[in-house]
């Protein structure tokens, strides 16, 4: 299949069903117990920095166990996996000393993923499996000091986010990913920085994929960490046209879902979510059973609310199958049409009417 069919199968499949995402990587490598050793790998021994806890050099040190990742997401009866790059930035690397290896882990992680599933649309055909870049926040914000002592210091500008963003990008599109995702956005500077590398790529390239863009509310005030309410943050990246626009992280699905309705209710394009499963213990671990998590997002289904759905923090492959068949056969939400207006974004949405 061609990269134009495919994504017009992407977009027929999108119309008549709800998509299913995959669940955590995270989580799924944690489940591995690597130690400092399994992280390096042969390549990686004589390294000079710490590397466990680097879970994106896996695609270079390790991509067996990344790959492994994959095929049980996509058993689970996944459609969309997600690459092992969240953390794959050259800002998030320097933690590590690899930033240089950044362009590398993007194209690892996307071709991992991409062989992935097209062995999976191989054994079936008829389904075709598709491969979303994941892009993370970074550990750095453009909006926020880190230092409340000077509340005017940034520790990152904008034009070093956006040469970090469209390297990653750049990997991941050369790796062979279908979409490209801007995932867990607490920050929507941060975000305008993705998305200006991204089309700035996808121009100088004279092709694109479809984007996805997917937000986190940080607490139950109902705001990102940047304190946009889910339509204001919607109204400043719409913009970019994206293919869905979504929210994942930080919550489980009952802490969530009146503000993917907020969403649903107001965006002219797909709507996605991929909550945590539950809210996290006292010992950092997510309780939400599949069945709990399936019969909520169920809900959302047919309450119209969804478009494409997944799991984020602590969410396995069997999460995923549970939640698979509860949507299994539900219409997706049908994209509303709002009226031409004039819309406006600071932390709160505003619409002149006419």
């Amino acid at each position: 299949m061609t990269a134009t069919t495919g994504r017009a199968y992407l977009e027929r499949e999108a119309r008549e069903r709800i998509l299913v995402i995959d669940g955590a990587m995270g989580t799924m490598i944690q489940s591995h117990e690597l130690d400092e050793t399994r992280y390096r790998g042969a390549r990686f021994a004589d390294h000079p920095h710490d590397l466990r806890g680097n879970n994106d050099l896996l695609n270079l040190s390790n991509p067996e166990i990344i790959f492994g990742i994959h095929e049980r997401f996509l058993a689970a009866g996944v459609d969309v996996i997600e690459t092992n790059t969240f953390n794959a930035t050259r800002i998030s690397q320097a933690d590590y000393g690899t930033e240089a290896l950044a362009y590398e882990i993007n194209r690892g992680g996307a071709a991992i993923a991409r062989q992935a599933a097209d062995a999976a649309t191989q054994r079936d055909p008829k389904r075709h499996r598709f491969v979303a870049g994941a892009i993370g926040p970074t550990n750095k914000t453009a909006s926020i000091s880190p230092d409340v002592n000077n509340p005017d210091h940034r520790s990152v500008t904008f034009d070093e986010l956006v040469a970090a963003y469209g390297e990653a990008a750049r990997g991941l599109l050369d790796g062979g990913v279908d979409l490209l995702l801007v995932e867990t956005i607490f920050d929507t500077l941060n975000a305008k920085a993705a998305l200006y590398a991204i089309d700035a790529l996808f121009e100088a390239r004279g092709a694109a994929v479809p984007l996805m863009i997917s937000g986190t509310i940080t607490d139950l005030s109902g705001r990102t960490l940047s304190g946009q309410t889910t339509e204001a943050f919607w109204i400043s990246v719409r913009h970019s046209r994206p293919w869905s626009v979504g929210l994942n992280c930080a919550f489980g699905a009952r802490e969530m879902r009146p503000y993917v309705a907020d969403l649903a209710r107001v965006a002219d394009t797909l709507v996605s979510a991929y909550p945590n499963a539950g809210l996290p213990n006292e010992f950092g671990g997510y309780d939400d059973t599949p069945s709990s998590m399936a019969s909520q997002l169920g809900e959302w289904a047919r309450a119209g609310l969804l478009n494409l759905v997944g799991g984020c923090c602590g969410t396995t492959p069997e999460h995923m199958a549970a939640i698979a068949d509860a949507v299994a056969g539900v219409p997706p939400r049908p994209v509303p049409a709002p009226p031409p207006r004039l819309r406006l974004a600071g932390l709160e949405p505003f619409e002149l009417a006419s």
